[in-house]
């Protein structure tokens, strides 16, 4: 389902629209989106952009322009989540705050990262399959595992 209140840059291209479950998101030009993704309200795409099937992209995270994010790669926006308050009230949106993040421009995320909350993933920064982002990643960096560490510079590597 794509809600009405999405914005679609040209030329997006939703493989299957009745696959995805997208609303309050924006998306920019020429960006693909496979099946199965959920983009939340407040989450922003950029321009020329793929995002691979049965991804999670959570209400807080910027996408810059031509970035590459694998299949099942999952967003957090909180840190310490709870669904109960210490009282044993269920929490609301007004118990806690959304921690921004950002994967800039270029940057690729290999099948099931994980990338946590309030994290900033570098310019064509490289993010092995099955990482754990949690903390931030510097520009042109290699990073791999649990948790995810720099093991490389893309400017060193060829491709």
């Amino acid at each position: 389902m794509i809600a009405a209140d999405v914005t679609l840059g040209e030329g997006v291209v939703v493989r299957h629209p009745e696959l995805v479950n997208l609303y309050g998101c924006a998306i920019g030009d020429e960006t693909r989106i496979g099946p199965f993704v959920e983009i939340q309200a407040g989450a922003v795409i950029g321009r020329r952009c793929k995002l691979s099937s049965h991804t999670f992209v959570c209400t807080g995270v910027t996408i810059e322009d031509e970035v590459f994010v694998g299949h099942g790669v999952m967003f957090t926006n909180d840190r310490f989540p709870r669904a109960t308050n210490p009282d044993g009230s269920l929490q609301t949106e007004a118990d806690w705050s959304v921690e921004p993040t950002r994967v800039r421009r270029g940057a690729s995320l290999g099948s099931n990262v994980t990338v946590l909350a309030g994290v900033t993933i570098g310019e064509r920064a490289l993010v092995g399959a099955g990482a754990v982002v949690t903390g931030d990643v510097p520009d042109f960096a290699i990073v791999a595992g649990v948790p995810a560490r720099v093991v490389g510079d893309v400017r060193k590597e060829k491709g």
